[in-house]
């Protein structure tokens, strides 16, 4: 099964201040539709908010997809990547994909990334990439 590792600020809402919070959720809720799919959430939001929490975001029709949030925080380099290959050995993921803006928790040219402009956040160039992963 594919595992989109999701992020939240500069994904899923732009950073902007004054920006509406999750309000690019819907475009990724409609890029997922049909497709298969499995989420872990790798934000820092995972600190502050209980997975049941977060999963009130998301529309019903997703929500079962997400299986948990990635662990303890990692202190070092690549922190994001470092966090989500230790979800992914220990629950046996091989195909996976990171919705991220923060391209230098990542080693350079990490093929798992698909790197979110922070100002837009989730858009539809991210879309197409998710979508031709998904489908192959």
């Amino acid at each position: 099964m594919k595992t989109l590792f999701l992020d939240f600020d500069g994904v899923l809402h732009p950073t902007a201040h004054g920006s509406a919070l999750f309000s690019q959720l819907p475009l990724l809720e409609k890029a997922l539709e049909g497709l298969s799919c499995q989420m872990v959430i790798s934000s820092s939001w995972r600190f502050h908010v209980e997975i049941e929490g977060i999963k009130k975001y998301f529309s019903k029709s997703i929500r079962d997809q997400i299986l948990g949030t990635t662990g303890k925080a990692y202190i070092g380099s690549y922190a994001r990547f470092h966090e989500i290959n230790c979800y992914a050995e220990a629950h046996g993921i091989e195909n996976w994909r990171a919705l991220d803006d923060a391209y230098w928790e990542f080693p350079k040219d990490c093929r798992n990334l698909i790197r979110c402009n922070p100002n837009t956040g989730f858009s539809l160039t991210e879309v197409n990439l998710v979508k031709s992963w998904l489908m192959t």
